[in-house]
């Protein structure tokens, strides 16, 4: 399929602003949901009369995931998150909602149906492939998901920053491996779609990113 056919939805939020992709294509009656934040509410109104496919969550920090219980249980559709992270759906602590406690209560949800891994290939929407990319250092399980000229980042490259790395589990030096020995091989033309704030492309990083 060309990729002009993937249609992308933002919705920023939560607290923290976080953006959750809606993805379509048109003639495919379901979408595919990317990282469902906290206070899902405008996201939820979007897909009510939608089916959907699946939620991919590039990681499980606790406001990248606080929708997906609602979600899941509104769409009857599968998780998918690396296996890095396959206990933080179901532990506060792990997510970090228990440390946060003047931004969200304690945030739980079954574990992921399905592992993501490095090289992995999603057929999703009528047969769009989708790769996966593991670039940890903001957090261990973190992925990055590309379709054609579009790379779904998470909190790992932002516009003029990159995710931080001090929270348990993060590391500078893996951020800036798997910026550089991943994501900056991909075309110039690539549009990043992070995790918070603006999108962005490789080739602007590349160029300008003060922390690369």
């Amino acid at each position: 399929m060309d990729n002009h056919e993937l249609k992308i939805e933002t919705f920023s939020l939560g607290p923290l602003q976080t953006n959750a992709y809606l993805l379509t294509v048109p003639g495919v009656e379901q979408g595919v949901v990317i990282d469902p934040g906290m206070n899902p509410e405008p996201l939820l109104k979007r897909i009510a009369d939608m089916p959907i496919e699946a939620i991919l969550l590039t990681h499980a920090h606790f406001d990248h995931i606080g929708g997906v219980d609602r979600l899941r249980k509104l769409k009857g559709c599968p998780v998918y998150l690396h296996d890095a992270e396959a206990d933080w759906l179901t532990n506060a602590n792990r997510n970090g909602s228990a440390r946060w406690s003047d931004v969200t209560p304690p945030i739980t949800t079954d574990p992921a149906e399905f592992a993501l891994d490095e090289g992995m290939q999603l057929k999703l929407l009528g047969g769009l492939t989708f790769r996966m990319y593991h670039t940890p250092g903001h957090s261990p399980g973190s992925v990055s998901i590309h379709y054609g000229k579009h790379l779904f980042g998470g909190d790992v490259l932002f516009k003029m920053s990159v995710g931080r790395t001090d929270l348990p589990g993060g590391s500078n030096n893996e951020l800036l491996d798997s910026i550089h020995g991943k994501l900056f091989k991909l075309p110039d033309e690539t549009i990043v779609y992070p995790g918070h704030g603006p999108r962005t492309s490789i080739g602007f990083e590349r160029e300008n990113n003060p922390y690369v």
